[in-house]
């Protein structure tokens, strides 16, 4: 569940209020905005140690390969980099690699590679990956017509291929995420590369923007907003910009999550007179009401076979987290811990929940629950964090932080070691996303 609509559904109607409001949108896919910072605040307690040679034929600077790939291990806070200026050698061939030189530095690991002219501006581009204790080679590519400006999207995918030859656990450096910005009354929905670089606006509003979701292919990205004085949910094409309304029933339309197949999406609903959860066909039909009670239900989300959706219900006298199978059928609660459990997402692999916990005296945290064994394990320190979203590998989640005024995003890792914030000076951020996979460059 986001943040707007925790407070809406359980602590003030911000539907209503935002009813009143006319919706101003410009939409403006393609506009460059401020880049998000990161900022390491916590690291794994042991480190790998690698050395990124300079790439032989490469750019010096923050976007030369080598720099981008180092960047991304080093922000994922499980690689510790050996300093260029430590480097005995800078070897671009696999003959040219002494692993004395590597043992030297500590280095368990050394990768290598090479930039080669080709036709038309573009180059081909090679790496390798070696481990240093036993010279053998883990991974390595030749990438043919790479041009100028799909380098750094190559260097991200590379340092994906290093990852998870590594940890044997498939990297997210070339992924994207969603999130909303805030200036005054301006609104913008903006998708970035997954390291805060290439910022793109493709909505601009003077209405809010709630609980962009991505399909599961990437291509689009639903949304509730309003539109002539209504609530409504949106569906945009992340390229293009194009945008099809999906949803503006007489009330509340809100909380949109797509199917895992992309062909239908649930959302919240109060045409009937209540928030119930509904999934409507995106080829057409009317919306079909999946839950059955008085109380509110709100923040459906799916399981990655489909067959569930979990949703927030303050049925039991508090909100907690219930599922009820996407065909329709018994709805069952799934949270039992703590008197506040919000805004579930499930893991890709299906057997986690990450939701907002909130305890008394100890604020509002980003939890993770097993959904077998029901153990949960509390992940952040609050006092109002909320709207997680996991990345596509599972290892990681993104959130909303609040303290004091400020806003911002951060991250931890599924066990609580690695931690990050991500921030934009002069703007809240809030309501993120995280990508699914993409394809390779």
């Amino acid at each position: 569940m986001n943040t707007s609509e925790i407070s809406f559904l359980y602590s003030k109607p911000k539907w209503v209020e935002l009813g009143l409001l006319g919706l101003l949108l410009v939409l403006l896919a393609g506009t460059a905005r401020a880049e998000l910072r990161i900022e390491i605040t916590q690291g794994a307690a042991q480190t790998i140690p690698i050395a990124v040679v300079p790439y032989g034929g490469d750019s010096a600077g923050a976007d030369a390969i080598h720099a981008v790939i180092g960047a991304d291990l080093g922000r994922s806070g499980q690689f510790r980099l050996v300093p260029d200026d430590q480097m005995v050698s800078r070897p671009t061939e696999a003959t040219q690699v002494d692993f004395r030189d590597w043992q030297l530095v500590m280095a368990q690991y050394v990768t290598i590679g090479r930039v080669l002219p080709g036709l038309d501006g573009k180059a081909d581009v090679e790496f390798e990956l070696f481990n240093v204790a036993t010279g053998q080679r883990m991974t390595g590519a030749r990438f043919a017509g790479v041009a100028p400006a799909n380098r750094r999207r190559l260097a991200h995918h590379i340092a994906d291929l290093i990852y998870e030859a590594i940890t044997g656990v498939r990297g997210v450096f070339s992924t994207r995420v969603t999130y909303v910005t805030q200036v005054g009354n301006n609104y913008e929905l903006q998708v970035a590369d997954a390291d805060g670089h290439n910022p793109v606006t493709v909505l601009r509003t003077q209405e809010p923007v709630l609980s962009p979701a991505w399909s599961a292919d990437g291509r689009f990205v639903a949304y509730a907003t309003y539109s002539n004085r209504r609530a409504a949910i949106f569906r945009q094409d992340v390229s293009t910009g194009v945008r099809q309304l999906v949803s503006s029933f007489p009330g509340l339309n809100g909380a949109p999550a797509f199917s895992p197949d992309g062909h239908r999406i649930a959302m919240v609903l109060s045409k009937d007179g209540n928030p119930d959860i509904y999934v409507m066909d995106l080829a057409g039909g009317p919306p079909r009401r999946l839950s059955q009670h008085y109380a509110i239900d709100t923040e459906p989300t799916w399981s990655p076979d489909g067959r569930y959706i979990y949703f927030t219900s303050d049925r039991s006298g508090g909100p907690q987290i219930y599922r009820v199978p996407s065909t329709g059928g018994a709805e069952m609660r799934v949270t039992f811990e703590g008197n506040y459990n919000t805004r579930a997402r499930v893991s890709p692999d299906g057997r986690k929940l990450a939701m907002v916990h909130g305890a008394a005296g100890r604020g509002y945290r980003i939890a993770v629950q097993d959904i077998a064994s029901r153990r949960l394990d509390v992940l952040t320190d609050g006092p109002l964090d909320e709207s997680p979203s996991f990345a596509p590998n599972g290892q990681i989640i993104i959130y909303t932080t609040k303290s004091g005024g400020a806003e911002a995003l951060a991250t931890v890792s599924v066990d609580g070691n690695v931690r990050q914030r991500l921030g934009i000076s002069q703007a809240k951020v809030r309501e993120p996303g995280w990508s699914p996979f993409g394809s390779a460059p």
